[in-house]
């Protein structure tokens, strides 16, 4: 089977904003306690923190990760988390109905953060709690007056404020298992009412309403038209939430999920240019699709999980080849949608439908997933260009057809190379790609990382942690032959004509 890739450096779909690569850890499982926070671990550093997981995350150098939630913010008192851990209180998290210890809070996390190289996307419970608390939590982080909170940080011992830019203005709040549901004129009216004391506290910071958690409820669409109509001169983005599934194990359609990631995308950013239109506004709404990743493979395990425990083995996916090669697809979504995408966090980072595992006590090793957020995040800064893919399409049974190859393009002119990220969606054919490079003199490639294996269910473990990993292939600066249901991240080195 023969493809094409053309791209040409003129026809640009956007500048990469490098928060696209971002990250997600909720205070959910093993993601805190026993994922980034193992205090006898013989890793762990001064404030407990593994740093094995630390060192981990540094190498995918996720610019933004959210916190501390995620349902678990629906139910969250930051004044439970900061200060003398000695006095803090064991809660019953309704949420996931587990017992959380607040030993790692928000003084702990954004040191944590910053320790990774990291900044923090910190979310506002707009579930029990409202608009002046939302403000007191931003003076707590980032004001430097004389006054109650900004006083108690230092009193907690930071003399300097956090610095914490952007912020969610809750989590989910659509969605009835979430604790404060909301409809969406009654979230509408406390996200404005939030968004301007938060503002009015730190006028620099930017602000992520919620939109529907998925693209399958029932209020969607009328739930962001809701919510932008009420918020719209005070919030910057609005988020998007999916996670994605081989629930009938059916390869083919579940490889072409991303499909529909496009669509949503595509959707919720109509609607945002709708009320642009009605506001006779002068800005953009962009999107945050800060919860997006593959989730399925733990629901039935779940069920069996004991309530009321700390920090017990929730949603801990292990991911196949499959995944992979389905979080591949999604990642080249995201850049081929990055002219509104700004942020996007895989959700989560650490244990809990996680790249990166941990055994307590232990070692960590690396899911099937890992490594195209690791190339995409690490050569994926740049200018996404529009890349035309000519190639054979097949039928699913909720797509009318889905391309062989997906594939997104992206240009750094600082390191002077052409990086393509592709998927062969085919199952039993290699493709040879002809690559055509338009607008630039392509030298050399520099490096071809092929993610492949015989067996599409394929897993790592803590007994077998390299069972399904990157190798080096072939490439040519015109062409490249990819194998059947692969992955691939190619740098090319280029010159402008």
């Amino acid at each position: 089977m023969k493809a094409k890739i053309k791209a040409d450096k003129a026809k640009i779909i956007s500048k990469i904003d490098e928060r696209i690569y971002s990250s997600f850890l909720e205070h959910l499982g093993r993601a805190v306690y026993g994922g980034i926070y193992e205090p006898e671990h013989e890793t762990a550093d001064d404030m407990g923190f593994r740093q094995d997981v630390l060192n981990t995350v540094k190498e995918l150098n996720p610019p933004l990760i959210r916190y501390p939630g995620g349902n678990f913010v629906s139910g969250y008192n930051w004044e439970d988390t900061v200060g003398d851990k000695a006095k803090r209180p064991r809660r019953m998290e309704l949420a996931w109905f587990s017992v959380e210890t607040n030993q790692v809070g928000l003084d702990e996390f954004q040191e944590w953060a910053r320790r990774a190289g990291s900044q923090v996307m910190m979310a506002v419970n707009l579930g029990t709690r409202g608009p002046a608390e939302a403000g007191n939590v931003v003076e707590y982080c980032n004001s430097r007056t004389d006054t109650y909170y900004a006083n108690m940080r230092r009193e907690n011992g930071f003399e300097e404020p956090f610095g914490i830019h952007t912020w969610c203005l809750g989590n989910e709040m659509d969605g009835p298992w979430q604790i404060g549901h909301k409809t969406a004129y009654e979230y509408a009216r406390t996200a404005c009412e939030a968004a301007k004391i938060m503002k009015w506290t730190d006028p620099t910071i930017e602000l992520v309403a919620c939109g529907s958690s998925n693209s399958g409820m029932p209020t969607f669409g009328e739930w962001e038209e809701t919510v932008l109509r009420e918020c719209y001169e005070h919030v910057d983005y609005i988020s998007l939430h999916n996670y994605y599934g081989n629930r009938e194990n059916n390869t083919p359609d579940y490889l072409g999920c991303s499909l529909e990631m496009g669509r949503f995308i595509e959707t919720v950013a109509a609607i945002c240019d709708k009320i642009k239109g009605e506001k006779k506004g002068d800005k953009d709404i962009y999107l945050s699709f800060d919860e997006w990743n593959v989730w399925f493979h733990s629901n039935e395990a779940d069920e069996k999980i004991e309530k009321w425990q700390v920090a017990p083995p929730l949603l801990e996916d292990i991911y196949n080849l499959e995944d992979a090669l389905v979080v591949g697809c999604l990642l080249n979504t995201l850049i081929n949608h990055s002219d509104r995408v700004k942020i996007a966090c895989l959700a989560q980072l650490v244990n809990v439908i996680a790249p990166i595992m941990t055994v307590n006590g232990g070692d960590l090793w690396l899911q099937t997933t890992f490594y195209p957020y690791l190339y995409a995040a690490r050569f994926g800064r740049g200018t996404a260009l529009d890349a035309e893919v000519e190639c054979d399409t097949y039928a699913g049974s909720k797509e009318a057809a889905i391309p062989y190859v997906d594939c997104s393009v992206v240009y750094s002119k600082e390191r002077g190379e052409v990086v393509l990220f592709v998927v062969n969606r085919h199952l039993t054919e290699a493709i040879e790609v002809a690559l055509e490079l338009k607008g630039f003199w392509a030298e050399q490639v520099l490096e071809h990382k092929v993610l492949n294996h015989t067996d599409l269910k394929a897993v790592n473990s803590p007994k077998a942690p390299r069972n399904v990993t990157p190798y080096d292939g072939e490439a040519a600066v015109d062409s490249v032959t990819l194998e059947p249901h692969s992955y691939h991240m190619i740098r090319i080195k280029v010159k402008s004509e």
